[in-house]
């Protein structure tokens, strides 16, 4: 902090731990109602960010309350494919109308606005951002209890735009055994603290493989240690996803809904509880 610090950020140039950002909050379609936001994170790709999304989504909707995905990985969408999802987003002269799964769940993404879902978004950082301020500005989102936004990896552009314009009410990181998760999920936890939104819990996804003859967990990818991460950043919850080959199956064949073996069902009923007190 400068020593001639006046504590007004907005006429300052230099950047200081006590800098906080402007209020960039912005309010969702004025037909939509949208009680609870969750955000769902990771420091980088590929660790499943998108599967645990598609499941937490899948376990809060059979929990009994409506659900909505918002995919604001805008250059990389996949949740439209694990849901089946194949109808286009429609728009009416209020607004723009989400596409809803089979089991009810509504669901906003660049593959639903494309007319081939293989066609690459090569958009500078600025658009890619307005377009996801767009999915929760110019869409209806009806009766929502819930809604998951499935994020891109990272910290950069658009994570920064949700995190300073969308009102979250959390957190869900994902990460995978590896050592070098610990600076990952320590980005995520920064972040997070920096804007400050709460972190809901910790998903370890491809955490072992069950063995088919003994049921002896396998630490393939080395052994865990999530619970001591959650333990030093005093994150509440804590899952753990391994590899499954019927849970790959569901998601490359839409049916991630149908997937009767839900392995965050336990971890959304902790958080609901939290959320919904």
């Amino acid at each position: 902090m400068s020593e001639n610090c006046t504590h007004d950020c907005g006429s300052c140039g230099q950047s200081c731990p006590s800098r906080k950002p402007k209020d960039l909050i912005k309010k969702p379609h004025e037909l939509s109602e949208i009680k609870k936001v969750i955000a769902v994170v990771s420091g980088k790709g590929g660790v499943g960010k998108s599967m645990t999304c598609a499941l937490l989504a899948s376990a809060c909707q059979d929990s009994g309350k409506v659900t909505a995905v918002m995919d604001a990985d805008i250059t990389g969408p996949s949740v439209p494919r694990m849901f089946g999802a194949t109808d286009k987003a429609k728009g009416s002269e209020n607004g723009i109308l989400p596409v809803v799964t089979e089991g009810g769940i509504q669901l906003m993404s660049m593959n639903l606005l494309l007319e081939n879902e293989a066609e690459p978004v090569v958009w500078r950082g600025s658009l890619i951002s307005g377009t996801v301020m767009q999915f929760w500005t110019d869409v209806i989102w009806t009766g929502v209890d819930c809604m998951f936004i499935d994020m891109p990896p990272g910290t950069g552009d658009v994570p920064l735009t949700v995190f300073q314009s969308i009102p979250l009410d959390g957190i869900v990181i994902v990460t995978t055994p590896q050592d070098l998760v610990g600076m990952i999920v320590q980005k995520a936890v920064n972040m997070a603290q920096m804007m400050n939104v709460p972190i809901l819990g910790i998903v370890e996804n491809m955490s072992y493989i069950p063995c088919p003859d003994c049921g002896k967990k396998i630490s393939v990818f080395g052994e865990s240690n999530v619970d001591a991460l959650a333990m030093e950043y005093g994150i509440p919850n804590v899952a753990k996803v391994p590899v499954d080959r019927e849970l790959t199956v569901a998601a490359d064949t839409g049916d991630i809904e149908n997937f009767k073996n839900n392995y965050l069902t336990d971890f959304w009923k902790k958080i609901s509880k939290k959320l919904y007190k």
